[in-house]
């Protein structure tokens, strides 16, 4: 199922395609001579962010990352959305995880019915630039309410969390990366110098736009990188503190152990038939033990 919606005085027109609709894309191909290949990268789903040409067909294929609205296992995603831009008009391709664009591409129309499609492109990347930053900012109050309550205990399951913190960063910052390196690319294609001053202009919005998408998702990922970072390292203290505990209180209880030993033996010694034997054991003991304690406490601390 597709709609056609006609704009700048009905001499554009835009089309969004659902990927899995197989039969409008049949048809998409037959009616407007797509090629296979801008077909093939447009309905891949895990296609990289990209931006090619075809100077023959004159069509301009172009996949953005676009950020899940809804968290999956607990942290954010990515994914492609392609556009295709051919004899006048522009098709979008879309998942159920892209398509709330077509609602920012409606919006666009509705506010601006006079653009033109390469217009229509470059502000519909710059409100997808836009849509990374109410997440970065969840991320970043999820990160401070987690730091608080590492605080104050840190379990395994606030590091799971900030695990997962960590994951959806790593999909945030690449796809805003992406973004930038394919925005940039278009300057260098045959079409830029075809376009206006207007929508040059436009570009250079969204460019802007994504690469402070890029500094924001860096910054986060940075911060919460050197967070993960001080709580590891407090973990390994906390553990090497645990371990010299017991170390220093395993070698003083041997202590007794090899006293009394060598008194429970079948051979003659010193104090062995003695009323106090067992307490002159135990004052031994305690002696070696302290003077142990003490030769441990000076070389540990």
């Amino acid at each position: 199922m597709r709609e056609k919606h006609y704009f700048n005085q009905e001499r554009n027109f835009w089309i969004n395609i659902q990927q899995d609709d197989v039969l409008a894309v049949k048809n998409l191909k037959e009616e407007y001579g797509i090629s296979d290949e801008m077909l093939t990268y447009s309905l891949d789903k895990n296609e990289r962010a990209r931006v090619e040409y075809d100077s023959f067909d004159e069509a301009l294929l172009l996949v953005s990352n676009v950020p899940h609205q809804q968290k999956v296992d607990n942290h954010y995603e990515t994914s492609p959305i392609a556009f295709i831009l051919k004899e006048d008009g522009l098709f979008t391709f879309t998942t159920p995880n892209t398509e709330y664009v077509i609602r920012l591409i409606r919006s666009l129309l509705e506010r601006m019915p006079d653009m033109s499609v390469y217009s229509l492109l470059f502000r519909t990347l710059f409100l997808i630039s836009d849509s990374f930053f109410p997440l970065i900012e969840e991320v970043n109050s999820e990160r401070q309410r987690l730091n608080l309550k590492l605080r104050e205990k840190t379990t395994n399951k606030n590091l799971l969390q900030l695990s997962d913190l960590e994951i959806g960063l790593v999909y945030l910052v690449t796809g805003t990366k992406q973004n930038v390196v394919l925005l940039e690319q278009i300057k260098a294609l045959a079409i830029y110098r075809k376009l206006s001053e207007k929508e040059k202009e436009e570009l250079d919005d969204a460019l802007i736009e994504a690469r402070q998408a890029v500094e924001m998702t860096n910054l986060a990922s940075q911060i919460l990188d050197q967070l993960s970072g001080t709580y590891n390292n407090l973990l390994n203290n906390n553990l090497n503190d645990t371990m010299n505990f017991l170390t220093v209180w395993s070698l003083i209880l041997t202590v007794p152990t090899i006293v009394t030993g060598f008194f429970g033996m079948n051979l003659k010694l010193p104090f062995t038939h003695s009323v106090f034997g067992w307490g002159i054991a135990l004052i031994i003991s305690l002696v070696l033990s302290v003077w142990m304690l003490i030769a441990l406490w000076r070389r540990i601390r």
